[in-house]
């Protein structure tokens, strides 16, 4: 299982003079037929939850980077912080680690939005490209203004941009205390499947925590100076994004308009999940076949036609 914990984390030291924590998991580097950086999710860390098969990973020969994103668990803040910047620590811990000229990334909810970064800064870079509930940035121009204009989830993000910027105090006496924990019961909750293992859940600094929440939230939801639409993504790029259906953070039908932009990305839909998809038996290995190997797993993949974006 490759959620599982490991001993005495490495850490490398980047061009900057930061420090990236990392670890390693899958088959020995030096016998893998695919090479791939997961990257995880607000809240989590290099100890991620990604519940892949052991017989899947043997089979397909996979090796696995997990690392601490910027600010997160042992890896050092950026004072430049930018989807660019997160984008320069995958390419440049891919390089120190000697995993080869090209690989895979797997993104998890927030920690998918330096995926949009790499197709963008690095796409010679890449194999191939998983997103897993990736977040919507309601700047992005192509999104149909009477989709985004009253939803609550816009309204709310920009509140909270505008707290992390000029109240970041805030942040820990309300939105963490109240805001975060009942959007975690009322959203992550209802939704959840257990699985016959659990995430492993290290022990993290309130401090941090709100401080990785803001960082993340300015970043992902900023300016980027491009959008998805704009990107040269072909048949050959290689690009999934897997969303549920019943996900109340990121809109699905905001998703499917991202999709009509896009015709090449491939799109799948769980009917049935939430926004932790990953906790759902069998989803980790759908990714992994569909991403590694092109497969199409019985999870109900949609026909684009008939997901109109309204």
């Amino acid at each position: 299982m490759m959620g599982e914990s490991c001993a005495n984390p490495n850490r490398v030291k980047l061009r900057d003079g930061r420090f990236l924590a990392y670890r390693e998991g899958g088959v020995p580097k030096e016998e893998a037929k695919f090479k791939i950086i997961l990257v995880h999710a607000f809240g989590s860390s290099k100890y991620m939850y990604f519940p892949a098969s052991k017989e899947l990973i043997e089979e397909l020969g996979v090796y696995c980077i997990f690392y601490d994103r910027v600010g997160y668990g042992e890896s050092d803040s950026n004072a430049k912080h930018s989807v660019k910047s997160e984008v320069d620590d995958m390419a440049e811990l891919a390089d120190q680690l000697e995993i080869g000229p090209k690989f895979y990334l797997v993104g998890v909810s927030l920690g998918a939005y330096p995926m949009w970064g790499s197709l963008k800064h690095i796409p010679h870079r890449l194999s191939g490209v998983a997103f897993v509930s990736p977040p919507v940035n309601y700047l992005w121009p192509s999104l149909p203004e009477k989709l985004t204009k009253k939803d609550y989830r816009r309204r709310l993000l920009k509140w909270f941009l505008w707290i992390s910027k000029n109240a970041p105090g805030l942040i820990h006496f309300w939105v963490f205390e109240n805001l975060f924990l009942s959007i975690k019961s009322i959203y992550f909750s209802r939704f959840r499947k257990r699985t016959t293992n659990s995430p492993l859940r290290p022990k993290v600094c309130v401090r941090q925590v709100c401080e990785n929440l803001r960082e993340d939230f300015v970043t992902c939801f900023g300016e980027w100076g491009f959008e998805p639409a704009d990107l040269s993504i072909t048949q050959e790029s290689c690009v999934h994004i897997w969303q549920g259906k019943q996900d109340k953070l990121v809109p699905v039908q905001l998703q499917r308009c991202i999709m009509q932009e896009q015709p090449f990305i491939n799109y799948h839909e769980l009917p049935q999940t939430g926004h932790i998809i990953l906790n759902y038996d069998g989803t980790c290995d759908a990714i992994l076949r569909a991403l590694l190997l092109g497969e199409e797993q019985l999870l109900d993949k949609p026909i684009l036609s008939d997901l109109p974006c309204v």
